[in-house]
């Protein structure tokens, strides 16, 4: 990339960062030391602003490059994550959203917890939040080093490595300074920020192909040198049995891993009540829709516009597709058009994994400090600060995605954040809905079942492709694969529900009636909800 491109993007990541800085510093002098302020904001925000700040936190680097980037490559089947990702709203709004609110405080482990042995739910419940953060951070990760290695024109390894570092660092900052309410408003300016930017690039490529999406479709086919075949299923997981339950796999993950997710449940203890906290789903919904929807067109505009070739050529697992759309659309590598709208989608696609890291991080930490921190500290000791734990927490959940983000730097973001669905889904959904709608369940049942989903879920994806056994590898050099799925949740997500279910059956602890009959009537009433 020329150097015009370097300092205008560089220039708009450096106002991005001093603006959510300054948030945060503001935020800073208000009163942070109660858990309810740092963890929940205080529950001061309107379902709008909450709607806003939820599509801030999901609409992601891999939503945002990671989708665009696979439909490009692989046409129809890249669509699979747009559709899954709208999809997985319903099950929030239907099943969780108001449930959630009315049962917990500040995390899931709160909400298992109403009607079990606190400990053993809480180090389990938090022991998977943390996996599951982890996982996505990584994601975010990967997205930051892919951007600037292709606005610095992929020098070296080096600026990928130290832009992971750096968001490393400004995502601590962020938690431990400002708390969910500096992170809530970092995610309202980049919801704002990213949805203006698709909204821009969506209107200019149907522009360009005169409104006719048809034309745009069959212009992308004959680009990508599968013809046809590019706007049919199959092309990415119709060869063989493997792939077909593959697509299964992934499905299953994202439709059913956003209501597991530790990062999207926190949100809805943000609002004084579950009525918002439903309001604030269906805000989020339709903003979310929309975007994913523009994915669709943008990934296809890319193949079209610059073709597979030249995305593959730029990031193999397709990641930059976006902002190469971006300087196409604008007018070119040596325009001032092209240089200025690159500029702007890579300086919201940066600010997109910055206001995503800090809300992830945020969840994490709070698991950290609320729920292992809190029953695996030694009794009679002097107890630390639950928010002082939480912020010492966030620097040793920053260093861990760092690390992992280096490694990681070669795979595709929304495939990475696909492996987080798979865990959430297989093992913090089972013990969730377990919890709220059955009456029999026992203490046993919810660490089966978190456990019997998050172990295999994270041993499978371990012996899997992803790690081993190919060239597109963590360790292309090394074999150790069993798994034939990239996926584990055609597997790991059953058995996370049969875990809890055996759990529970085999166990001696009689159900509590009393109180689960009090967290039937808080969850559909609101009533006694903190």
């Amino acid at each position: 990339m020329t150097g015009d491109h370097q300092t205008a993007a560089l220039l708009l990541f450096g106002a991005f960062v001093a603006v959510t800085l300054g948030i945060t510093t503001w935020v800073s002098r208000h009163r942070q030391g109660s858990a309810e302020e740092f963890y929940a904001g205080g529950r001061l925000f309107s379902p709008m602003e909450n709607g806003f700040a939820i599509a801030g936190d999901y609409m992601s680097a891999a939503s945002f490059l990671g989708i665009s980037g696979l439909i490009a490559l692989v046409g129809y089947d890249g669509m699979l994550y747009s559709v899954g990702f709208l999809v997985a709203w319903l099950v929030v709004l239907c099943l969780v959203a108001e449930l959630v609110r009315n049962c917990g405080r500040f995390t899931l482990a709160d909400v298992v917890a109403a009607r079990m042995r606190e400990r053993p739910v809480r180090i389990a419940a938090g022991t998977s939040s943390v996996t599951v953060s982890v996982l996505y951070l990584v994601a975010q990760m990967v997205g930051a080093g892919s951007l600037v290695a292709l606005l610095l024109g992929g020098t070296g390894e080096a600026a990928r490595a130290w832009t992971v570092v750096g968001v490393g660092v400004l995502m601590v900052i962020y938690v431990s300074l400002g708390g969910m309410r500096a992170t809530t408003w970092i995610q309202i300016v980049k919801a704002v920020l990213l949805l203006g930017g698709t909204v821009a690039l969506t209107v200019l490529v149907l522009l360009r192909f005169h409104g006719d999406f048809n034309r745009l479709l069959l212009t992308a086919a004959e680009r990508s040198g599968h013809g046809e075949a590019f706007l049919a299923p199959g092309l990415a997981y119709g060869g063989d049995w493997t792939a077909r339950f593959d697509f299964i796999s992934l499905g299953l993950a994202l439709v059913l891993g956003t209501a597991g997710l530790p990062h999207i449940l926190s949100r809805f203890y943000t609002v004084p009540t579950a009525r918002a906290a439903r309001r604030s789903v269906v805000w989020a919904i339709g903003l979310i829709g929309g975007f994913y929807l523009m994915t669709i067109v943008l990934g296809f505009g890319a193949a079209a516009l610059i073709g597979p070739d030249a995305v593959r050529a730029s990031n193999a697992s397709g990641n930059t597709a976006v902002p190469l759309l971006a300087l196409d659309l604008g007018g070119g590598a040596d325009t001032t058009g092209g240089t200025v709208l690159f500029a702007v989608v890579a300086a919201v696609a940066f600010a997109t994994i910055l206001a995503v890291v800090a809300g992830i991080t945020l969840a994490s930490s709070a698991s950290v400090a609320h729920d292992l921190y809190a029953s695996l500290r030694r009794r009679g000791g002097k107890p630390r600060s639950e928010v002082a734990v939480a912020r010492v927490a966030s620097v040793g959940i920053g260093l861990v995605a760092i690390a992992l983000g280096l490694l990681a730097r070669d795979l595709n973001v929304a495939f990475l954040v696909g492996l987080a669905f798979a865990v959430a889904a297989s093992a913090n959904l089972p013990v969730l809905l377990y919890s709220l709608f059955w009456r029999g369940f026992t203490t046993r049942g919810a660490v089966w079942a978190v456990y019997g989903g998050l172990i295999p879920a994270v041993v499978l994806v371990l012996l899997s492709p992803v790690v081993s056994g190919g060239p597109a590898s963590l360790f292309p050099g090394a074999d150790f694969q069993l798994f034939p799925l990239q996926n584990p949740g055609l597997v790991s997500i059953p058995l996370g529900f049969l875990a809890g279910w055996l759990g529970t059956v085999t166990s001696p602890e009689v159900p509590d009636e009393a109180k689960h009959a009090e967290t039937e009537v808080r969850s559909l009433t609101g009533a006694g909800a903190v």
